[in-house]
């Protein structure tokens, strides 16, 4: 391959923009080209043309040619599954498709943290929680590029929302970005992603893309970052102010790119310098990508991918209510189902991350009565695609009377939850409430089996069901990860990775200033779980709540100090029940006389272990100076005071069962 000092200034410029939509540059030939498609759920490749090779594989709507994929549960579903090893399961999956369709990086995984709860895109980001995200981020990315792909940890930074997301300037004082906002992407990057994604909009008055302070200053002198900053598709506004902000590549080709550089280069407003600095990163990459060739090997079949899916989707589902102990089902003789998602689930959001796979599903309802033996009734009840137009049936009112246990499948597609709009309500329609409400008269043992991209304001019905079944976007495998839930095969083990607040009023970003220019950040740290904590707010469900088919009990908490700011905590769980289930642990630290406004507490670790039953489990865990430490802006470096803290161990936020206590001197 040629070298950056053989090319004329006018090829270099040309290469600092795509060759296509989803090609760098390879100068008609001269250099290798990169090839990335989305998305973070599974591979979303747009083919250029149709060929009898690819044909089979294309989903062909119109001009546009999407490969078929395995479509895996979105990141919010992984996330609720509090698992680095599903986690890394998922990147590894998607792996192979992407080797299957020749693409070189993943663009993902998405880190960015669910400040509002409404964000059209919250479906693919993790959590609340920067060390949840951080965690699984790391491991899907290592999944992805242990087979020899790329990967794209994006956006960088402050992309909380979808509204006005090309202008509005994301106002985020210093302690706030990095307490809550980059730490997920200094975790995600110990995994050494190929490329990191810039945001498209402004971060503190500069648009991200053009942003030196972020760009080299944070991600690439302070984190360490040495890879290629490639920008959103068509985030960059000012080219030359991008590539002299140390943006790598901008994307997609846009006829304007080349003669923007050209323009500022003959002013003497970009420097060759500069040009070669980026183009450093890109030849680095092609490098990456050419010695990346000799260890990518398919291992896993169509097959075996789908079943991966089903796998992580049941570790990702969440039990949220359970009452009388209604689920699993057993000793049922009849089922009565309804919900036009027993039979056509959504299976991820819209937009970029839209996945289209080619696996037919099998009705939940079918599943349930080959699973149960018991009669199943199905009526479809919610119109084809359309969630707000509900038809009723006494039919339907009689087939619910007569069974031993009503299951609703409700919840939102992805007309509703999609990149580009934020969703306009936390509740479902209105048609879908009183469908739950009238449903209640005629059966009181009714389970909701819910299919959301996020938070669902319940306040309307949740006293008029027995159970709730928080199943997220699921991908294809998830009538099959849910009938293994709802029948006890597999038993419950995901936990929210968010809270659910009571309304939307409740949450985080009501009422905060936006004047359609600037999303001030004004709540500071205290963001999802810290913020109802702080103002002692009453929620539907706590951050990292999730229940089970089996009982634990936590007991003998040991902290042994290691070194000046390293601590091992251990504690015992035993499994009370007759089955064997696994239990997520979250450790939470508190500073009890700080020095700074801080959290009343914060998710510190986590560690999630199979507990057979009747067996008690050691877990041990390390704690290091991050656990203890808050942000000094005084400082400029992450800061433990001398005082007292708290160890809390918890079945969730709210559901502390271990205290102990510290003191760092």
């Amino acid at each position: 391959m040629i070298s950056i000092k053989d090319l004329t200034i006018e090829e270099k410029l040309k290469l600092l923009t795509g060759k296509n939509g989803w090609q760098t540059c390879d100068l008609n030939g001269k250099i290798p080209s990169v090839i990335m498609a989305d998305g973070p759920h599974g591979l979303r490749k747009i083919e250029f043309e149709k060929t009898e090779n690819n044909a089979q594989n294309l989903n062909i709507v119109g001009v546009s040619y999407t490969r078929y994929a395995t479509a895996m549960p979105n990141l919010s579903v992984l996330a609720n599954s509090w698992s680095e090893e599903m986690a890394y399961l998922e990147g590894l999956t998607i792996a192979d498709d992407c080797i299957e369709a020749d693409v070189d990086i993943l663009l993902a995984p998405g880190v960015n943290i669910k400040r509002n709860i409404l964000n059209g895109r919250n479906f693919e980001y993790f959590s609340e929680d920067p060390l949840l995200t951080g965690k699984l981020a790391r491991a899907y990315i290592d999944g992805v590029q242990d087979k020899g792909v790329g990967t794209s940890l994006k956006h960088f930074l402050g992309n909380n929302s979808e509204h006005d997301r090309n202008s509005t300037s994301s106002e985020i004082d210093e302690r706030t970005m990095r307490e809550i906002y980059t730490p997920a992407f200094e975790e995600a990057l110990k995994a050494k992603p190929w490329t990191v994604m810039c945001s498209y909009n402004p971060v503190n008055g500069v648009y991200a893309s053009q942003n030196k302070k972020i760009l080299d200053g944070l991600l690439r002198k302070e984190f360490g970052f040495d890879g290629l900053i490639v920008s959103d598709w068509r985030a960059v506004h000012n080219h030359p102010k991008a590539v002299n902000a140390t943006l790598d590549l901008r994307m997609p080709y846009e006829e304007s790119a080349y003669q923007e550089l050209k323009t500022a280069y003959d002013k003497g407003e970009l420097s060759e310098q500069a040009v070669d600095y980026c183009l450093g990163n890109l030849f680095n990459l092609i490098n990456k990508k050419i010695e990346s060739k000799k260890i990518r090997k398919v291992t896993t079949s169509k097959e075996q991918r789908h079943e991966n899916a089903v796998k992580i989707a049941k570790e990702g589902i969440v039990l949220l209510k359970n009452e009388e102990n209604i689920l699993p089902l057993k000793n049922v003789k009849n089922i009565a189902v309804c919900g036009y998602y027993n039979e056509m689930p959504p299976i991820g959001g819209g937009g970029s991350a839209k996945v289209v796979t080619s696996h037919k599903q099998t009705a939940l309802s079918t599943l349930l009565e080959k699973m149960t033996g018991a009669k199943t009734v199905y009526d479809a009840v919610t119109l084809p695609g359309a969630l707000n137009k509900i038809k009723y049936s006494k039919a339907f009112y009689k087939n619910l009377y007569n069974a031993d246990v009503g299951i609703l499948c409700l919840g939102e597609n992805d007309l509703a939850v999609s990149e580009d709009y934020d969703r306009e309500s936390m509740r479902l329609s209105s048609s879908q409430e009183e469908l739950i409400i009238s449903a209640s008269k005629y059966n009181k043992n009714l389970i909701v089996v819910l299919y959301c991209g996020g938070a669902i304001d319940m306040s309307a019905w949740i006293d008029k069901v027995k159970a709730v079944v928080f199943v997220g976007f699921a991908g294809e495998g998830v009538n099959q990860a849910v009938a293994s839930i709802l029948t006890g095969e597999t038993s419950p083990s995901g936990k929210l990775s968010e809270t659910f607040p009571l309304n939307v009023y409740d949450s985080v970003t009501a009422g905060k200033v936006d004047d359609g220019q600037v999303e001030w950040y004004s709540e500071g740290v205290f963001v999802g779980y810290r913020y109802y904590d702080k103002c002692q707010k009453e929620v539907l469900y706590p951050f990292g709540h999730g229940l089970s088919y089996a009982n634990f009990e936590y007991s003998n908490i040991k902290v042994v100090k290691n070194g000046k700011y390293n601590y091992t905590l251990s504690f015992d769980i035993t499994n009370l029940s007759n089955i064997d289930a696994k239990e997520i642990s979250q450790v939470y630290v508190k500073e009890v006389f700080p020095v700074v406004i801080r959290p009343e507490k914060e998710l510190k670790a986590f560690s999630k272990d199979l507990i057979k039953a009747g067996e008690t489990k050691r877990v041990s865990i390390e704690l290091d100076k991050r656990a203890f430490a808050y942000y000094s802006v005084v400082y400029d470096d992450w800061t433990v005071e001398n005082g007292e803290f708290e160890i809390e161990v918890g079945a969730s936020s709210r559901d502390i069962r271990l205290k102990t206590k510290l003191s760092i001197e």
